[in-house]
């Protein structure tokens, strides 16, 4: 028995910010102290560290469930299956949904029971719950969707990584320019074959690090009533060279396939130059180089979408929407992601 994604499914929202429509924020320390430089440098020292050149916001009438539903129901379709025979909706999110214009999140009732709804499945046997866990979060999602089909206890789960960090920025913090918005989905049965999850690995560092990524104030020391993303990048810079390539070999090993099998990796994208960091020290442990196209981005242009990022990148692969990337029956990927928590996870795939 093989547990496989059948089908996929995405929402890329329609808004494009280029980089330039921060040019007039008035950018602080979290002093609440005015950087030297100009917006321009700022910007310009922004796209060459993380290699986002722009990204994408939903629109106003939109919120985080409206567009899970949108990715879930494409995923559906792709995988051919009837909505009622899902037996598990795991939704992987962060901070609920927040309206435009609003600051708080609503997460109650559940996100997942939310998309369920607007799918309009009528079996009560399906079982619709959030899941919490950073941006690794899709990843940790698909974990326990294999654990159950695995158990016995569900043939088909609904798996759901999305979130809208527009709505959740510091525009006087200069990492506001780094999130995104976008949905993913995937549905996952029990298959026949040797393709599907191979090997998972997850870790959360908590004794010291369970901080680096929090809710804050605002850098602006006059708007203090709303809270939002805030993060120590260097920390978390290294925290992740250090953790995620061990994590993705430790996967690589207990999979039982050879390095060299490993056609590409799907990493979370939060900055360009770390993601090729990790994946240089992961072949590092091999003693090998990475090979040339091992890793598609789309940070250059859809930024940092979080939990959507592997869901809606692996969707657009495999529809042929990735320029100069594509994947087989029989390839190996590697899934990996680092975030709030701290939390590391990775899976070893075969198409």
């Amino acid at each position: 028995m093989s547990v496989s994604i059948t089908g996929t499914g995405s929402y890329i929202p329609t808004n494009t910010v280029e980089n330039m429509a921060f040019i007039n924020n008035t950018f602080l320390n979290n002093d609440g102290s005015k950087f030297p430089q100009s917006n321009d440098v700022i910007i310009r020292k922004f796209e060459a560290i993380t290699g986002i050149k722009e990204r994408r916001y939903v629109s106003n009438d939109l919120n985080n469930s409206d567009i899970a539903f949108k990715a879930s129901e494409k995923a559906i379709k792709d995988a051919g299956i009837d909505k009622e025979e899902i037996d598990y909706i795991i939704f992987a999110h962060n901070f609920g949904d927040v309206s435009y214009g609003q600051s708080q999140s609503d997460a109650v009732p559940s996100l997942a029971s939310r998309v369920k709804h607007k799918l309009k499945i009528k079996n009560p046997k399906c079982v619709a719950y959030d899941m919490l866990f950073g941006c690794p979060g899709w990843i940790e999602a698909v974990i326990q969707a294999n654990a159950f089909i695995k158990s016995g206890i569900a043939k088909k789960c609904l798996v759901i990584g999305g979130e809208t960090l527009s709505r959740l920025t510091d525009p006087y913090d200069r990492d506001s320019m780094i999130y995104a918005d976008g949905a993913g989905a995937v549905i996952i049965e029990k298959t026949n074959g040797e393709n599907g999850i191979l090997a998972h690995n997850s870790a959360s560092f908590t004794y010291e690090e369970a901080y680096f990524l929090f809710n804050g104030k605002s850098y602006n020391k006059s708007e203090q009533d709303t809270k939002y993303i805030k993060m120590f990048g260097r920390k978390i810079y290294e925290f992740a060279l250090t953790n995620v390539p061990q994590a993705m070999a430790d996967c690589v090993q207990q999979s039982g396939v050879d390095i060299t099998e490993v056609k590409k990796i799907l990493i979370h994208q939060a900055n360009k130059k770390m993601d090729e960091a990790i994946v240089e020290r992961f072949y590092d442990l091999y003693e090998m180089e990475a090979p040339k196209d091992i890793m598609p981005m789309t940070i250059e242009k859809l930024g940092n979408s979080s939990v959507a990022t592997i869901p809606t990148l692996l969707d657009g692969i495999l529809k042929g929407k990735i320029e100069n990337h594509h994947l087989h029956k029989g390839d190996v990927v590697i899934f990996a992601s680092v975030g709030a928590g701290m939390n590391v996870n990775a899976i070893v795939y075969r198409i």
